[in-house]
């Protein structure tokens, strides 16, 4: 706020509080000159939702005390941080291999949207909605959206999940699909090989590329029990 917006931001903290008011020529000038001097980077409003007055009249509102500066700065601070908070950086417009350009349009963004002057840019999150007929129907062809030889490549980095697809494609019951009664995994989580310290407490419990046999033995039965309820 330049001088000219301070001035009447203090005119119109003195007409919801009186007490604000200096009648002595000397007095309001260096009340002026010391509200720009702590106020001079905080504007008056913004396109986005900022307004010092409106910080004015709440703290008058809702406080007994005289207004200081703090209180108009206070908030804008918190204007500020909330912005920043839920802003991501879009990818700017400029070459990437110019570093100092590549900074310079990070740091403009921020700086509009820290200042007001932009709203905040932030990732779409994913929605619910139908499934686009055309990807529906291709992915019943391939079966999955991961390619096979992708597949094949993840299995040395995720066991447990190689074996359930291995024993699936094989027409194997699904032992993933059941709690595990002896490790208390529950369904759609890996087994876990408990170990058991010298004072009976537990001391680990590494997950199992291989689900328990109880576990097998459940789903076995699970499935062999759904023909005859059918």
């Amino acid at each position: 706020m330049d001088r000219r917006e301070i001035a009447a931001l203090l005119a119109y903290i003195g007409r919801l509080d009186p007490r604000t008011i200096r009648t002595d020529q000397g007095e309001a000038r260096d009340q002026l000159a010391q509200w720009h001097e702590l106020l001079g980077d905080v504007p008056m409003a913004t396109p986005h939702g900022w307004d010092a007055r409106v910080a004015a009249r709440q703290h008058i509102r809702i406080s007994p005390y005289p207004i200081l500066p703090a209180d108009v700065a206070r908030p804008w601070e918190g204007y500020r941080r909330d912005r920043l908070g839920r802003h991501t950086d879009p990818t700017p417009a400029v070459d990437p291999d110019d570093q100092a350009a590549w900074t310079a349009a990070l740091v403009s963004t921020r700086r509009a949207v820290a200042t007001g002057s932009a709203q905040p840019a932030q990732y779409r999150a994913i929605t619910s909605g139908q499934l686009d007929p055309d990807l529906e129907a291709r992915l019943r062809e391939v079966g999955s959206c991961i390619p096979p030889a992708a597949r094949a490549a993840l299995a040395c980095y995720r066991p447990a999940r190689a074996t359930r697809e291995a024993a699936l494609a094989q027409g194997q019951p699904d032992a993933l699909a059941v709690r595990c009664d002896w490790c208390l995994a529950p369904a759609g989580e890996p087994c876990r090989r408990r170990r058991v310290g010298l004072d009976g407490g537990a001391r680990g419990t590494a997950p199992r590329a291989t689900p328990h046999p109880s576990r097998a033995d459940l789903a076995a039965a699970q499935q062999a029990q759904q023909p005859a309820l059918a």
